[in-house]
């Protein structure tokens, strides 16, 4: 009877089981959901920087203090901001994949390895599988992001004005179909393996290797970045400019494009700035040697100027010593 009017109890062990299925579930996404989260604020603070290199990429050098204050005066602070709900989308994406998958991956090596630290090339292999996979997913935003910071390089006849990252992804399936979205994704694809490569397993081994020296907390974690993030850029950025070059292309008048692919693009970039003396970095190489070469002949200049001077003025004490009387000599 009291059990109909107050129906059945719960079973046993039936909330603990209900809680540690929610804790399963909340320890599978924890690493997804952190990176993105990471990802997104750290865009926040680095998008200026990145409009920047974006643009120096796409003019082939410069000084990036002097592209920052170009896009300033031309387009307004808020012009270091271009693209930004596509750098957004971005870090939603391909951040959220990468950093969790690579989490995933090595959680799941280390238990392989019976709880102990993963040699280098484990990590290494986990980031390479964690970037690679991550940039697909992420490679529509980006193209996004690519040719929405390039519309301030272009004569307003050629840019695309795309107003935002959704109205960029529907332009690009209109115009190009869908397979468009996904524009240099291989070059994208390579570039993340070699981000993640260099960022993530450098990190995850400069951890441990600052930790052995007795450094651990915030400065462990700091420090360990700092070490990543400069490796990372040594092994990401020739990938990196080879994909701008080729998100941002726009087909010819005859409908070809300008480049077939990424192993075709970083050749015939390698041979236009070796041969060419017209490209813009060649002509800030160009510009610096000869500023160094000014700068030489007029130290020369000023180096005989002051030789020029010294000899003239010892050359007047010479004559106003030959022209005072001469005392004699003091006999013996």
């Amino acid at each position: 009877a009291a059990g109909g009017a107050g129906g059945a109890p719960p079973a046993p062990g039936a909330a603990g089981a209900g809680a540690a299925a929610a804790t399963g579930a909340w320890r599978a996404v924890k690493p997804f959901a952190n990176g993105g989260a990471a990802g997104i604020v750290a865009t926040c603070c680095i998008q200026p920087i990145d409009c920047v290199k974006v643009r120096l990429q796409l003019a082939g050098g410069g000084a990036p203090l002097a592209v920052a204050r170009g896009i300033v005066a031309q387009e307004g602070v808020l012009g270091l901001y271009t693209g930004f709900s596509a750098a957004i989308m971005r870090q939603a994406t391909y951040t959220t994949a990468r950093l969790g998958l690579f989490t995933s991956f090595n959680d799941k090596l280390i238990a392989m390895n019976d709880g102990k630290p993963l040699p280098l090339w484990k990590k290494a292999g986990a980031g390479l599988a964690a970037g690679g996979l991550g940039a697909i997913v992420g490679s529509p935003a980006d193209l996004s992001l690519i040719r929405m910071q390039a519309d301030g390089t272009l004569p307003a006849a050629q840019r695309r004005n795309y107003g935002n990252v959704f109205n960029a992804m529907v332009t690009i399936v209109r115009e190009e179909g869908a397979g468009g979205l996904f524009t240099g994704a291989g070059t994208t694809a390579v570039r993340a393996m070699a981000l993640n490569c260099g960022m993530l397993a450098s990190n995850e081994q400069a951890k441990e290797m600052l930790k052995a020296q007795g450094v651990e907390g915030q400065t462990n974690v700091l420090g360990a970045a700092a070490i990543a993030g400069f490796v990372a850029s040594v092994f990401a950025l020739p990938f990196d400019f080879v994909k701008t070059q080729l998100q941002k292309m726009q087909p010819r008048a005859d409908g070809t494009w300008p480049y077939r692919g990424m192993a075709d693009c970083a050749v015939k970039t390698v041979a236009e700035h070796a041969a060419n003396p017209s490209t813009p970095s060649r002509r800030c190489v160009d510009d610096a040697h000869s500023q160094r070469g000014l700068y030489t002949k007029r130290r020369e200049r000023s180096t005989s100027r002051h030789t020029f001077g010294c000899a003239a003025r010892y050359a007047a004490v010479i004559k106003q010593s030959a022209a005072r009387p001469t005392r004699p000599k003091r006999g013996g």
